[in-house]
Formats: C-alpha cells, structure tokens, sequence
C-alpha cells in the first residue's frame, strides 16, 4: 500500500518531466516520524549526484513535536538510497545535458519513505504560458464533449 505525504506540485509547472526514478531515503529517528505526519516541505529541493552517490537538498521536515535534545536538523542533506546503474545514467545526463533532479513526491510503500525523482528540464516563462494555454483549451474541449453527451 502506498501513502502519499508529500507533493512537489509546482515541478510539473516549473520543469518538463523527462523521466522518473524512485529512490529510498536515508533518515534518522525524528526525521520519519515527522515524516509519517506529512510535515514534509519539497518547494525548493533538489537533487544532487556527488562522488557516486545520490543527496536530496533543501528538503524541509519540520522538527518532530515529540522530539528531545536528539531532534534532527530541518533541512539537512540526505542521502537517496538507487541502483549502481541508475546512479550512473543519471551522472551521465545531468553533466551531459544539464538536466537537473527534481524530487515529485515523497511516499510511505511497505513502511518505507521513498522518493520520486525526476530528471526535468527547466521551462522558460513563454514554455509556461504555452502549457496553461493548452491545459486550458484541453479542459475546455472535455467539458464541450461532456456536455454533448
């Protein structure tokens, strides 16, 4: 069973999705009992291919309320948990094409908190006005075709 905690919704509009991963994430304590009450904060994150590996950055997870002296750091760097060959097709892309990782979603499957990354490319302002214009003209012909019905 999967339970969604937290979604990046603004990436869909700032980036052109290319293509998604799903990654496991390297937590402390605090950090996933936080996580399980959805005080998540994906806004400004991004992800980051360092030596090898794979790091999630500005990912905001607020204090756990019940937390002591041991509580974690909000927005500290973690570590993604993906294959050896995932990491190094995304090495090679994101030097290669300047693409960048976005984290989508992050979700509860089988008690563990994973992450969906995407490998996206920017989108400049006029990309924007052009893929509302279209969603809006999409939504329109839907509701013309529903009505007819």
């Amino acid at each position: 069973m999967i339970k969604e905690v937290a979604a990046n919704r603004q990436a869909y509009h700032n980036y052109e999705i290319i293509e998604k991963f799903e990654a496991g994430m390297v937590l402390t304590g605090t950090e996933i009992k936080s996580a399980r009450d959805g005080r998540i904060n994906l806004k400004d994150a991004y992800g980051l291919v360092k030596n090898g590996e794979i790091w999630l950055l500005n990912c905001h997870i607020s204090p756990y309320s019940h937390g002591n002296y041991a509580n974690h750091e909000p927005l500290r760097t973690r570590k993604l948990l993906m294959h050896h060959s995932e990491i190094r097709k995304l090495i090679g892309r994101t030097t290669e094409r300047g693409l960048t990782l976005v984290p989508l979603r992050v979700y509860l499957k089988a008690g563990r908190l994973k992450c969906e990354l995407a490998l996206a490319k920017g989108r400049k302002l006029h990309d924007k006005r052009e893929a509302s214009r279209q969603k809006t003209i999409d939504k329109e012909t839907r509701q013309a075709l529903s009505e007819r019905k």
